[in-house]
């Protein structure tokens, strides 16, 4: 395998030194929109996106529930603008934040203009300050990232990061400001995320030899799945989506829970499954699944924390995070052996990313005739 570096590993490798970039222009984004006035007047939440803006979502509604103090829901885009918005009990006290790298994915500019319309509080977290959905808002929480170290189009890495980053700090500036959170607090979650570049770094280099040899070992595989509970359902997600777009491999993300009960009876049995679990909540759930997957014949990869034992033992391949961090900022570390996984086993079978954008796709308007970019809005409030 060619362990050179390509523009997906270029981009894995350089979450360290972005997150050290952003960490304070992010932060100062948040307080600054982020008021007393305006967080005292919210009594819930909304976290809403598309694709690993979803899957962000997903990795922030812990924090939001933990460090803001507020009851908050991830929802994807299609369902909360259609089947959501016009139930919502108390708009005028409810927040939605729309999340969008690009800031033109069209259902969550919809999901933000429809929210609007029964008097929601809006927020976009965008990377792009003149796109739509930050013209649809309220408020605009800014997520602008230097320059890749490629302009080559990759998997999106280096943009998860920035979204789930932006959330956390949001949570911490929304606990602060309502009082959810004492001044320890605050600061003693502001050194966690000042922590995560040295975390990442560890990890990457932890795990970067045993992914390679995993990936070969692995080679035969037809089908993937990955598995977390809690916030780490998203990175299970995530983990997913990037072997999807690097690879093309048929890849799941599922709930600890309901691989219980579903993915536990499928015919392929040594299927490889990515146990995803941060020693939080859903740990114990995990810790048994593991034991009823080895128990089954799957192949085992435990996502776990350095020395952790249980997982570990039902697994073929340990891909140990290292760096602590409370649970609700786990994605922010959990993901990376998804990201690696995927950049390797591109290479090893020598495939191109999106599959080249061939057989009928495109890259025209943020995923052509898909139409991510360009889906015609829903102008009104369903009733």
């Amino acid at each position: 395998m060619d362990k050179t570096l390509t523009p997906m590993s270029e981009q894995i490798h350089s979450l360290p030194a972005m997150v050290r970039e952003i960490l304070p222009s992010f932060q100062e984004a948040a307080e600054e929109v982020l008021t007393p006035a305006l967080c005292s007047s919210l009594q819930s939440i909304y976290l809403v996106g598309c694709g690993d803006s979803h899957m962000a979502a997903l990795g922030g509604e812990l924090a939001f529930h933990t460090l803001a103090g507020m009851p908050t829901r991830a929802m994807m885009a299609l369902h909360f603008s259609r089947y959501t918005v016009p139930f919502l009990a108390e708009p005028q006290t409810t927040a939605v934040i729309g999340i969008s790298v690009s800031g033109e994915v069209a259902r969550t500019i919809e999901s933000v203009r429809l929210a609007n319309k029964v008097g929601a509080v809006t927020m976009g977290i965008t990377g792009v300050p003149q796109s739509r959905l930050a013209r649809s808002a309220h408020y605009v929480l800014k997520t602008s990232l230097p320059p890749p170290p490629t302009a080559v189009p990759t998997p999106g890495v280096r943009s998860y990061i920035a979204s789930l980053l932006m959330l956390y700090l949001a949570t911490i500036r929304i606990g602060e400001a309502r009082g959810f959170l004492s001044s320890v607090a605050v600061k003693t979650a502001y050194k966690e995320l000042e922590a995560v570049p040295d975390a990442i770094e560890a990890t990457v280099q932890a795990n970067e030899g045993a992914i390679q040899n995993l990936v070969t070992s692995w080679k035969d595989a037809q089908e993937f799945v990955f598995v977390g509970g809690g916030p780490n359902y998203g990175t299970a997600l995530f983990s997913a989506a990037k072997l999807l777009e690097a690879s093309g491999d048929s890849a799941l993300g599922q709930d600890t829970e309901e691989w219980t009960h579903l993915q536990y009876f499928a015919r392929a049995v040594d299927t490889p499954t990515f146990f995803i679990d941060a020693g939080g909540r859903s740990n114990s759930r995990a810790c048994e699944a593991a034991v009823a997957a080895k128990a089954i014949g799957r192949r085992v990869a435990a996502v776990v924390p350095a020395g952790e034992a249980v997982i570990s033992a039902q697994a073929e391949a340990v891909l140990p995070v290292h760096g602590k961090v409370r649970e609700a900022f786990s994605p922010l570390l959990y993901g990376l052996a998804g990201m690696l996984f995927a950049e390797y086993r591109t290479q090893l079978l020598g495939e191109k990313y999106f599959r080249a954008f061939g057989g009928g796709r495109s890259i025209e308007g943020g995923g052509g005739i898909s139409r991510i970019q360009t889906s015609e809005l829903q102008e009104e409030v369903l009733p």
